[in-house]
């Protein structure tokens, strides 16, 4: 077992952070690209652990073995950092603050390893920040950062970072890391792999969790349904409802338990009264909760709006006569009818239609229910269809 074990469908990455991890092209500063679900930030966390590995430099770096191994994969070790967010953004103080760290000697005999998971996501005042520090990097100070594309990152940025790309990993690897890690049958393994597209935490999910398959099959059936304006708007409402509940099950828990904190650290549940700070504090973990439950609604809406871009990609290849199987293979005949009602040109358009709600909802704070209802209306079924 190495720390490279979880990178699906990544070879050719491996061998390169592998050459650096034994110090050859290694950098001050790298910049990991790749498509959502491909493993980014898997990436990122194996090539600190071996950075990190206690039999590093060399080729036996990252055995994940050692106790350095561990603690980098358990996300407790000292010397590397991880910055993640739950919010829209990243903001120019909690860069500054990891600037502040980045600059302080490594506790062990290693490097201090800094990873800013969604570099996508940071301000621009937040960038202004990071370009300095990586422009004048610490001695033994490693920065790595994520982001689904080099045009994401600003290019005074990405130019001082060395590019590594990961790619969308086939059915088949995704499948077999499945029954491996996961114990999944053969069947089911095949199944989440083609209709999570490769992305890895969606495969999982909808290999484990019964709920997560249905609702993704009741999201999926509707492109045969959308036949007329009423319903446009229900299937609108739905897929609405249906992505704020599976964002309310993940955030519910975590807010309580955040709140159960609070009160004890402020002394509330021994107390049984508020103290004068308590209240600024409340409102601030409040307003971090709302734009959390906010960002993973607008997650979950964007995983459906995926899962109805693969329908309409399946009908172009039926309409072709693309060979292989679809990625909706189970909702074949749904399939069918939507090729057989629409061109391909149509359902391109309708692919168009979906990532313009995707934009904005995502770039413009468009009302969600707002965004889904216009972009129904534009997945409608043509006359012919509905005659």
């Amino acid at each position: 077992m190495t720390v490279w074990d979880d990178l699906v469908g990544q070879h050719r990455v491996v061998e390169a952070l592998r050459a650096a991890a034994g110090g050859h092209g290694m950098s001050h500063a790298w910049l990991f690209t790749g498509p959502p679900g491909s493993g980014r930030s898997n990436a990122a966390v194996a090539f600190a652990a071996a950075l990190e590995c206690e039999r590093g430099p060399g080729p036996e770096a990252g055995c994940g073995v050692c106790h350095a191994c561990h603690t980098v994969l358990a996300g407790s070790h000292a010397d590397v950092t991880m910055v993640r967010t739950e919010k829209l953004s990243i903001g120019v103080d909690e860069v500054r603050d990891l600037v502040r760290r980045s600059a302080l000697a490594p506790s062990g005999r290693r490097s201090q390893v800094m990873i800013v998971e969604d570099a996508d996501r940071l301000t621009d005042q937040a960038c202004n920040a990071l370009l300095k520090a990586i422009e004048e990097p610490t001695e033994r100070t490693v920065w790595i950062l994520c982001a689904p594309t080099v045009e994401d990152v600003l290019p005074t940025i990405r130019s001082r970072c060395r590019l590594v790309t990961l790619t969308t990993p086939t059915t088949d690897d995704v499948a077999a890391f499945l029954v491996r890690t996961d114990g999944v049958a053969e069947s089911l393994a095949s199944y989440a792999a083609r209709a999570s597209q490769g992305h890895i935490g969606r495969a999982r999910a909808l290999a484990r969790d019964e709920s997560t398959r249905n609702r993704r099959r009741e999201v999926v059936s509707y492109p045969a349904k959308l036949t007329t304006l009423g319903a446009c708007m229900t299937a609108a409402a739905n897929l609405a409802e249906v992505t704020k509940e599976e964002a309310d099950e993940v955030t519910k828990a975590l807010d309580a338990r955040e709140k159960s904190d609070l009160d004890v650290a402020f002394g509330v549940v021994e107390r049984g009264r508020r103290p004068r700070e308590y209240a600024p504090a409340l409102s601030a973990l409040e307003r971090g909760q709302r734009t959390r439950a906010k960002r993973r609604h607008l997650d979950m809406v964007d995983r459906g709006l995926m899962d109805l871009v693969s329908v309409y990609r399946d009908a172009i290849a039926v309409a072709t006569g693309v060979p292989g199987r679809l990625v909706n293979e189970e909702i074949r005949n749904d399939v069918e009818v939507v090729a057989r009602t629409s061109t391909p040109e149509q359902n391109l358009q309708r692919i168009a239609a979906i990532f313009a709600a995707r934009e904005q909802m995502l770039e413009f704070n468009v009302p969600v229910a707002l965004a889904l209802e216009s972009m129904m209306v534009a997945l409608r079924a043509p006359e012919r269809a509905r005659g």
